[in-house]
């Protein structure tokens, strides 16, 4: 009798001796949460696990109030060593020494008999150090942004687990725990993780999974809401994790350059009633005088979106090369998302948020231009 995907990814978590756990390079609060909540499961079964993310460096000062991995990294460089094999049969090495330069690292050989033969040598590269990659919240490959670009082989050398709940994911891993009609990556990997070793599901594990359910479905009132959701929420509160804590950390606090630069930028929210349409244009000085960065934008447009309910579409504009204006945009579903990047088919999706770029002078002219297509072709 065959596995079910939950129980094949069971069973290679049992089996795991270096997982790596990624997520996309704008990722959900849920994601992240998630994250965080399988890092912490899997140090708790004594497992060495990695976690990475493109921006995570920045993007956990959002849920700084979760117990947090201690591996955490922005790129996984060094993930493969590179073996440089010499065939001793006919003549043995007796020294090897390197040399580095700026711009060269040098190998010196010293052979035992006369010189070395070209033909003795062979270039392979050696097994990647993670044995089990887990992608929580990604729709594809792709939305993990320079992390995969810069390693791409270790997604089809090495087993891959794919979670998420978006209807537009590829099924990219060789285990797909894909479930669309879940609330949220926290409630798909929830169910893994009390079928797998619920004495290991800790009270940091448990605040993590319960924070995941509550991002996705804002605090139990969107749609996505669903009974298991309610049950598993219930669950993990009858276990001792504080939903208060949670609400008003997701929701009244922030990292402070974070809350200065949402401030800046609701003052300058822009409403259009006919393309249910919320944005707002960021300048440098904004970013300034809010000590903030560029990488901060995707966690003010989630909290712009948590805000503005009766919106569909949200969108910040910022200029950081003149000539060209770069654009971020979520929605309140994958479908309508789907609809403005066919505006703009150069972009790329990064989970729930879609990036692109126009060539405009200032964001006053790339306002009018979103606007002048989106009002031309609402349904595209």
């Amino acid at each position: 009798m065959s596995l079910t995907p939950v129980q094949q990814f069971q069973e290679l978590l049992k089996k795991t001796a270096a997982p790596l756990i990624l997520i996309p390079a704008y990722p959900s609060r849920d994601a992240l949460a998630s994250s965080f909540a399988l890092a912490i499961f899997l140090k708790n079964a004594g497992k060495p696990v990695t976690l990475a993310g493109e921006h995570l460096n920045t993007d956990k000062e959002v849920l700084d109030f979760l117990t947090q991995p201690e591996n955490i990294l922005a790129s996984i460089s060094g993930a493969r060593d590179f073996v440089l094999t010499f065939n001793t049969e006919r003549n043995r090495i007796l020294n090897v020494r390197t040399e580095k330069t700026d711009e060269e690292l040098r190998i010196y050989l010293t052979p035992e008999n006369g010189s070395i033969d070209p033909r003795d040598f062979s270039f392979i590269p050696a097994q990647f150090k993670f044995d089990l990659v887990i992608v929580i919240g990604s729709p594809d490959k792709e939305s993990l942004g320079k992390i995969y670009e810069a390693n791409p082989d270790i997604f089809y050398e090495v087993p891959l687990v794919n979670i998420d709940n978006h209807s537009e994911n590829e099924l990219f891993g060789q285990v797909n725990l894909v479930d669309i009609t879940a609330s949220s990556n926290a409630e798909i990997l929830s169910d893994v993780i009390e079928k797998a070793a619920p004495n290991l599901s800790t009270e940091s594990v448990n605040e993590a999974l319960l924070t995941g359910i509550i991002a996705a479905t804002e605090s139990f009132q969107n749609r996505n809401t669903t009974p298991k959701a309610l049950k598993l929420a219930s669950r993990l509160m009858d276990g001792g994790v504080d939903q208060q804590k949670i609400i008003r950390a997701l929701y009244k606090t922030g990292p402070l350059h974070l809350l200065k630069l949402w401030g800046r930028v609701m003052a300058q929210m822009k409403w259009n009633e006919n393309l249910k349409l919320v944005w707002a244009s960021v300048s440098i000085e904004d970013l300034v005088q809010a000590r903030a960065r560029v990488e901060d934008l995707p966690q003010v447009l989630e909290k712009i979106k948590a805000n503005y309910s009766s919106a569909h579409l949200f969108l910040l504009l910022y200029s950081e090369v003149k000539g060209v204006v770069r654009g971020l945009a979520k929605a309140v579903s994958p479908e309508t998302l789907a609809g403005f990047a066919k505006h703009f088919p150069d972009g790329e999706a990064h989970g729930d948020t879609f990036s692109f770029t126009i060539n405009a002078s200032d964001t006053d002219e790339a306002e009018r231009i979103v606007i002048g297509q989106l009002n031309a072709n609402p349904q595209a």
